[in-house]
């Protein structure tokens, strides 16, 4: 569930939404999230891996939507977000049959990179987090809120080295309870949302914004999709083989086929581009919980939970310095699966060396120069 929520929560903030919107976009990704995990797991007609897969907001998203949040322009951000997810969604579903021959042209040279430059590009929204958005305010990086931060970073860590099980699983989930708990000192917990959020809300069509179509953003969020299928094939040859199911290239076009029905449905109610969890592989090899149907279970829960905005308010209780000790540890380990992508690549052999150190040099360079490209148009911004 927090691999869900996360996203949602770095775009609300980015955004700007008061508590309340920001229940109901929290509400709206584990609603959505829910539908495309019975779409992908289940499956209908030709559409769907029918593997143990959860699906859910894929980060690789976010980074990219916050540069579409951060040009001038459209007043409402979420609506030209929303048609360019739809967009993309749609064209998604339509060239699954035909991405799912290209796989031997994305090798783990480029899925390997790809993914390391995620995890790193996220890493200074967990900085901001902490440290605060307003470099004039008086309690921007004030000791409190990086002791917080820090803290919270700590046990994570800890508690992933020391936990077993079930509870090592959760690792996560528990330095947010604790961290938020020894938040309330601070006075840095914010409960306003309960005061107006309702408890039960069916998300319905366009509750949070109409689309609207800007061709930047359409571009950018085409490329998320392109980088999420990739991915995805990558995760569903892997399930596969740990399930001793191998998937063949009718399983992955129906893969595909859920994450644009999936992205597309997600736009529809208010969430984002969705695509396979990776880290769904590891429990089921760990758990060896093999059944798709028990994974479709898990898809009901988050539509339910999707269907309760005050447990978007719960959730939104947690203070961003809290929020930011533990997304360095998500983002880390985004960055780690990317190497560990990029092992296999043999970088010893011809130009794979020279491709990842060419791509990983370009991809930060907006980085270290935020605002490099500011002089340029905003459509070359936007892509770049």
């Amino acid at each position: 569930v927090m691999g869900v929520v996360a996203p949602p929560l770095i775009i609300g903030q980015a955004l700007g939404l008061d508590p309340v919107r920001m229940a109901l976009l929290i509400s709206a990704a584990l609603f959505t999230a829910g539908l495309a995990t019975l779409l992908q797991s289940l499956g209908v007609w030709r559409i769907g891996a029918r593997l143990p897969f959860v699906n859910g907001v894929t980060f690789g998203s976010v980074a990219p939507i916050l540069a579409i949040v951060a040009q001038p322009g459209a007043a409402n951000k979420l609506s030209v977000i929303y048609g360019a997810v739809l967009v993309a969604g749609l064209l998604a579903f339509l060239v699954a049959p035909y991405f799912s021959r290209l796989v031997r042209f994305f090798p783990p040279v480029v899925n390997g990179t790809v993914i390391t430059l995620i995890g790193l590009s996220l890493m200074p929204v967990g900085i901001k987090w902490i440290v605060g958005q307003d470099p004039t305010a008086p309690d921007y990086a004030s000791p409190a809120k990086i002791g917080l931060g820090a803290a919270t970073f700590v046990l994570v860590l800890l508690f992933n080295r020391f936990l077993k099980g079930f509870w090592n699983r959760i690792a996560l989930l528990l330095g947010l309870l604790v961290g938020t708990l020894a938040a309330g000192p601070f006075g840095l917990i914010d409960a306003s949302t309960f005061d107006s959020s309702p408890v039960f809300n069916v998300p319905v069509p366009f509750e949070l914004g109409l689309p609207s179509f800007s061709p930047t953003a359409i571009i950018s969020i085409c490329i998320v999709m392109v980088v999420a299928m990739m991915e995805s094939t990558a995760d569903m040859i892997a399930l596969g083989e740990i399930v001793d199911r191998p998937a063949d290239e009718r399983t992955i076009a129906g893969g595909l086929r859920a994450d644009g029905l999936g992205s597309a449905l997600s736009s529809v109610f208010g969430g984002f581009t969705c695509s396979a969890f990776a880290q769904n592989i590891g429990l089921v090899a760990l758990t060896r919980v093999r059944s798709r149907f028990v994974v479709a279970t898990a898809g009901v829960v988050m539509v339910l939970l999707g269907m309760f905005p005050v447990l978007g308010g719960v959730v939104s209780l947690v203070p961003y310095p809290v929020l930011g000790g533990a997304g360095l540890m998500l983002f880390g380990s985004i960055a780690a699966s990317g190497i560990r992508t990029l092992s296999r690549a043999h970088l010893d052999q011809g130009h794979n060396m020279f491709v990842v150190s060419v791509s990983l040099a370009v991809g930060l360079i907006p980085l270290a120069a935020p605002k490099i490209y500011q002089h340029f148009p905003q459509w070359f911004q936007t892509v770049l």
